[in-house]
């Protein structure tokens, strides 16, 4: 399971009897979730007023930094292409997995200082994570040009003869060059009519050169033949080879411009290698980063629901439980038989109920403080 419930009580005595008695409720007898302690600091508590304010902003900030944290994996997966399933491991936080992270966490005290005010805190996180966001559409709009430029010519390359480029397929000898009279013409034949354009394209039109007919090139289905006509009857030609089911290529040797085509295939594709490896160092980083940032806004959530619910002095143990996919109904309801005394009205509130005042259209409502923390951040198409 990926999913994570971080929950607050508050302290019994002590908040480590709050914590035992969680944790033999849900672990000795009936093994429905694994369960830590999650450790937030002392944090700068500051006027009721403010953490009314800051509940609903760092719930804003929450989603806002989930759905980058989400942005920056979906675009590691992305850039990995055939490597997909590296994609986990490149997912880290803190040089650790994601599970190890937060069942381990501790709050970085250098990135965000304690002697902050909360509004502070979540002001760095949210500055710290819009500017990932604003990097990764940067970056990510350089290499998907350059991807897809790249793309757009190999499909010239591996499309049908009729569309493909020529480029490495004809040479300089195939052709008559620089002739005031003569022009060497391609004509795609499909493989079944072989017979038929052997037998008739010297007829096709008045002025075809006898025998100047050489297959050049063929594919699964076709073939690439070239002819040689006087210049004048290059209509004629091909409008009968278009009646026989002949496909007559607009093409003119141009040796400067196949050489061009050549390089820009070359230079696309050494300009991809040469991103990717610091795009993908990018993306670890930045992942990293932001997923960090995103656990300390759930430790936020946190400290200012608990203090807002339990009241001061602040007396709370927060902790992380890891449900047992078959057990998560159960889960539920040993976690409110242990908490309904916190709040009567809260066993009759669900999610879908709608009641002015209390914003629980995103978040279900339940005696103790829950957020719901899923590590899942993958969208396989």
């Amino acid at each position: 399971m990926t999913e994570f419930w971080l929950i607050s009580a508050p302290g019994d005595k002590t908040c480590q009897q709050t914590w035992d008695k969680m944790n033999m409720a849900t672990t000795r007898t009936n093994n429905i979730s694994t369960n830590n302690k999650f450790n937030i600091p002392d944090l700068k508590v500051g006027t009721l007023d403010v953490l009314v304010g800051l509940s609903d902003e760092l719930a804003k900030i929450d989603s806002f930094v989930e759905s980058v944290v989400k942005k920056v994996a979906q675009y590691m997966a992305d850039v990995l292409e055939d490597s997909r399933d590296k994609v986990q491991e490149n997912l880290l936080a803190n040089g650790v997995d994601l599970i190890t992270y937060i069942t381990r966490f501790q709050w970085d005290m250098a990135k965000y200082p304690i002697k902050q005010s909360l509004k502070n805190i979540s002001e760095i996180v949210t500055k710290q994570v819009t500017q990932i966001d604003n990097d990764l559409k940067a970056r990510a709009s350089a290499y998907n040009n350059l991807k897809g430029n790249l793309q757009n010519l190999e499909r010239k390359n591996a499309g049908s003869l009729l569309t493909r480029s020529l480029a490495d397929i004809v040479k300089k000898e195939d052709f008559v060059l620089d002739s005031e009279y003569l022009i060497t013409m391609l004509v795609v034949v499909p493989k079944i009519n072989y017979a038929d354009w052997q037998r008739t394209y010297e007829s096709l039109a008045e002025m075809v050169v006898p025998r100047s007919t050489n297959l050049l090139f063929e594919d699964g289905e076709s073939g690439l033949f070239s002819v040689t006509l006087f210049r004048k009857a290059v209509d004629d030609f091909r409008h009968k080879a278009r009646e026989n089911k002949f496909g007559v290529r607009d093409f003119q040797y141009n040796e400067e411009e196949m050489k061009a085509d050549k390089e820009e295939m070359t230079r696309l594709s050494t300009d991809k290698k040469k991103q990717f490896g610091p795009l993908v160092r990018w993306l670890k980083v930045n992942f990293s980063e932001a997923f960090i940032a995103w656990i300390h806004i759930k430790a936020l959530r946190v400290f200012v629901e608990s203090v807002l619910r339990y009241g001061l002095p602040v007396n709370f143990q927060a902790m992380l439980l890891q449900p047992n996919k078959k057990n998560m109904k159960k889960l539920r309801e040993v976690l409110n038989d242990l908490y309904k005394h916190l709040d009567s009205s809260a066993a009759v509130i669900d999610a879908a109920m709608d009641i002015p005042g209390l914003n629980l259209s995103q978040q279900e409502y339940y005696p103790y403080v829950y957020y719901k923390i899923d590590c899942n951040l993958l969208d396989f198409k």
